[in-house]
């Protein structure tokens, strides 16, 4: 039997160093927002030949009088375009420049606009509120639901303390995938848009139902083994699940990272986002949660001796 219980503070200082390092990272260098977020145009461009170097499309795009144009490369022949919010007439002007620039041998057109899309920033704004507010909402709802489905457990730690624990190993868990999705939007250009979001509330999801699991033990073992102590069930919980985590998050990742090297590069980072939070959400819930109500219990405990 591993002595995780034991050895909490090794997986506490680990934790607080990557979760520091990631608090770091986003007050310094900030989240990089795509459009869903600031406003903007997107268009998706597909040569018929080759795909040209990016300097090249970038200077036609700025023959059209459109600046700082952000270019993303997609597969062998097709090109994203983001811009700030394009009018009819600025957006017909970018696409004439480009066909006009580049021809075929026979003078037609060897570029063509798959796609076109704009975000004003009004509604760019209002998505990143409803994130904050989805986020704010679940972590919530997931405090009072915990609360309440282990609110026969009182002894020696009381049902509401199984939530908090809950959801600063949920913090854990969104905060780290977050602060390297910082550092990879200042290094690598990365960008934070609704499928962002969309992935850290199916980490919530993944990651609380992870937890409950080994909660879930711990409640039998309060009831089975009386005799021991707190810090001995809960090691002991923790070791009769922890096979079955990992077990299952090996198999989520296994799908994960298929989808994310032979996938497309839309999808790319939400995949990336499943991947971290699977990751570390599996961590917390062996490595974190647990031990953290053993530690609140002990402290607890020795205030009450004072």
């Amino acid at each position: 039997m591993v002595n995780i219980i034991g050895t909490r503070k090794i997986w506490f200082g680990i934790s607080g160093a990557l979760f520091l390092a990631s608090v770091i990272a986003i007050a310094v260098w900030g989240l990089r927002f795509g459009i869903d977020f600031t406003g903007g145009s997107i268009s998706e461009l597909h040569f018929i030949d080759a795909r040209p170097d990016n300097a090249l499309v970038a200077a036609s795009i700025e023959k059209s009088g459109i600046h700082d144009a952000i270019l993303q490369p997609v597969g062998d022949k097709d090109l994203f375009i983001r811009t700030k919010t394009l009018g009819q007439t600025e957006h017909q002007k970018m696409v004439q420049e480009l066909t006009t620039t580049f021809q075929t041998a026979d003078k037609k057109p060897a570029v063509e606009e798959k796609s076109f899309e704009s975000i004003g920033p009004t509604v760019g704004a209002e998505l990143k509120q409803k994130s904050w507010s989805a986020v704010t909402m679940v972590l919530v709802a997931i405090i009072l639901y915990i609360a309440w489905a282990f609110r026969k457990v009182s002894e020696p730690v009381a049902s509401w303390k199984f939530g908090i624990c809950a959801v600063v190993a949920l913090f854990h868990d969104v905060v780290i995938p977050t602060g390297i999705f910082a550092a990879l939007g200042h290094f690598l250009g990365y960008e934070i848009d609704t499928l962002f979001v969309t992935g850290v509330l199916t980490v919530l999801g993944f990651s609380v139902h992870d937890t409950i699991v080994v909660f879930d033990r711990i409640r039998e073992n309060l009831i089975k083994h009386r005799a021991k102590t707190f810090a001995e069930t809960v090691n002991a919980s923790v070791n009769e699940t922890i096979t079955r985590s990992i077990n299952t998050s090996f198999t989520v990742l296994l799908v994960l990272f298929a989808v994310f090297f032979f996938g497309g590069v839309s999808t790319r980072n939400f995949v990336l986002v499943l991947i971290l939070g699977v990751f570390f959400g599996t961590y917390s819930s062996i490595f974190i949660a647990s031990p953290l109500l053993v530690a609140w219990q002990e402290w607890q405990k020795g205030k009450g001796k004072r």
